[in-house]
């Protein structure tokens, strides 16, 4: 085994091309064994102190690449943007969709994956868990039949306390003027101007001439009379009213406190876990997360289960979930930046700065972030973004969020698809410029390994990152069980894309939120880590995604079975001949 360490990386030049294997080296090889020396020169890091970079050549010839599988384990969108743009031109933010009535169908569902979806969010605030099933059938299906990777999350409804519902199935537009009754009693059908609040507390407290927000500023209200529990409100700024929307009350331009000991996972969110469970979803989103109390709690729930696949993200959409920011990420296995609620409880003008700092925070401790709510609100009813969404958009990509997230846009607005196609393009153009720019953002190297090995691992990674990108080589394949490595590589943010191989589904389906990581399921070798490198190269160069001159980096957290390995905690570079 090779040991890394800030200061000292052992690197292997691998040569495919049997014909050229002394390079001036030859009474530096013994045969049959692996022999460290000297390539000529240092690279210069922009750290600390330097990275040495050693090569290896291994004479008596490879192992004969074992027979190719005719299916790879690439996806088929990433596959062809790899076609399209090459390496360096491959988005690395991931897209998550919201789905609703807009976009349920597979025809929908397809388009979407076509455009780049890598997560479809389903929200269990709306709709039947039948129809949550058949849209979870339809992706499978998809991922299945038509060779997509797209990933499932739910997301929890929360102790709702604060939740209204029109009953209709599509958004109602408030108008300036109106007069609304919002009551607690169960409503038939949809009566106009009647919305229902489903907490029979939902009016406690509150007072004539209060302000009545909904969704954090898609329509206001003003509190005109109180009749028992019922309000009668009139429209002070007209909007869409969208099902099971949120509200908050405001007074003297302050929000007005809400008392409720309900906990954050209620009994119907409880059942939605277990029904996602079943249905075998690769995230649980958990809602209105104030502590890090109810994500360890589900975590070791889905440990009881055995469903250690499935991944747990806490949103951040309140006050006191920012006053233990940094223990509810530690505990989570990613964040959900909800800035719609969250905008509710701090002012507009802190909002860019907290999402900075908090994706800051998740980045420092290798956790995954997603940007959600109002990114391109407008496109709930207009054809075309405003330029302050796009360049909204745009921030969060500067910052390295991990993912950027439709909500309203693609769930009930009938422009879903151009919505993702401009966060696709958005994305990736600043992505690009940050490159050309070199604008990578310096990361705090704060350590995240206790045990020599997880220091290593992340040592290895660090330095990996720091020498792909001044070599500039092509891509960067690390080869996986559970992911940590992977994970590492990404946290790093490189230029090249990270092309993470795992045999383990539950591992691919959790990376496809990892930014700049392709997951790919291939069957990988216990025993012989230097058959699977072969392998997976000679598999994606037969694809005619791999062509000559092309530099590949090579890192596994892998355990070997023998100790004889050479690949396990090091970094080898491979040029393909």
């Amino acid at each position: 085994m090779a040991v890394a360490t800030s200061d000292s990386i052992l690197a292997r030049s691998l040569i495919t091309d049997r014909r050229s294997t002394n390079f001036g080296l030859k009474n530096e090889v013994c045969r049959g064994k692996v022999v460290p020396c000297r390539a000529g020169g240092k690279v210069k890091g922009k750290g600390k102190g330097r990275v040495e970079v050693k090569a290896v050549v291994q004479i008596g010839g490879l192992e004969e690449v074992k027979k190719a599988k005719d299916e790879m384990g690439l996806d088929v969108v990433s596959e062809e943007e790899l076609r399209e743009k090459g390496f360096l031109g491959m988005r690395k933010t991931k897209l998550v969709c919201t789905i609703g009535p807009a976009c349920c169908s597979l025809q929908d569902l397809e388009k979407l994956a076509l455009g780049g979806m890598n997560v479809a969010r389903l929200n269990m605030c709306h709709n039947t868990r039948d129809w949550h099933r058949d849209v979870i059938k339809k992706i499978n299906q998809l991922n299945e039949e038509k060779g997509f990777c797209v990933s499932v999350m739910i997301d929890t409804e929360g102790s709702q306390i604060h939740v209204l519902d029109h009953g209709a199935p599509s958004s109602v537009k408030a108008e300036e003027g109106s007069t609304w009754l919002f009551t607690a009693q169960k409503l038939e059908g949809s009566p106009p101007f009647a919305i229902q609040a489903n907490y029979e507390g939902f009016s406690e407290g509150i007072e004539v001439g209060d302000e009545l927000v909904i969704d954090g500023g898609m329509a206001s209200f003003q509190v005109i009379e109180k009749v028992g529990n019922d309000l009668r409100c009139k429209c002070t700024d007209s909007g869409l009213f969208l099902p099971r929307a949120k509200f908050s009350f405001w007074r003297n331009g302050k929000l007005v406190a809400r008392n409720s000991e309900l906990p954050t996972l209620s009994k119907k969110d409880w059942a939605d876990i277990e029904f996602g469970v079943s249905e075998g979803v690769d995230f649980i989103a958990l809602s209105f997360v104030n502590d890090a109390d109810p994500v360890r709690q589900l975590k070791n729930y889905l440990y009881m289960r055995s469903s250690r696949s499935t991944r747990v993200l806490a949103k951040v959409e309140s006050l006191e979930s920012l006053q233990k920011l940094k223990e509810i990420v530690e505990a989570s296995d990613g964040i959900m930046v909800a800035r719609g609620d969250l905008g509710v409880e701090i002012p507009y003008e802190q909002i860019p700065t907290v999402q900075e700092e908090i994706t800051r925070v998740c980045r420092e401790m290798n956790k995954p972030v997603i940007v959600a709510s109002q990114l391109l609100e407008s496109m709930v009813e207009y054809p075309t973004p405003t330029r302050a969404e796009v360049a909204d958009v745009s921030e969060a990509v500067r910052q390295y969020a991990d993912a950027l997230m439709l909500s309203g846009e693609s769930a009930f607005g009938p422009y879903g698809q151009k919505a993702l196609s401009i966060l696709q393009m958005a994305s990736s153009r600043m992505e690009l410029w940050s490159r050309e720019e070199n604008r990578q953002s310096i990361l705090h190297q704060r350590r995240l390994g206790v045990s020599l090995p997880d220091r290593i691992a992340e040592q290895i990674c660090n330095c990996a990152v720091e020498m792909a990108n001044n070599l500039g080589v092509d891509a960067i394949f690390v080869y996986t069980k559970h992911g940590q490595m992977a994970s590492l590589l990404s946290r790093n943010r490189p230029y090249p894309p990270i092309f993470a191989f795992t045999s383990d589904n539950g591992t691919r389906m959790a990376l496809n939120l990892q930014w700049g990581v392709i997951p790919l399921l291939v069957e990988l070798s216990d025993d012989d880590m230097e058959a699977n490198i072969s392998t997976t190269i000679e598999l994606i160069r037969r694809k005619g995604m791999l062509k000559p001159g092309d530099v590949v980096m090579v890192v596994s957290d892998l355990t070997p079975t023998h100790i004889n390995s050479t690949a396990f905690q090091s970094i080898q570079v491979k040029t393909v001949v």
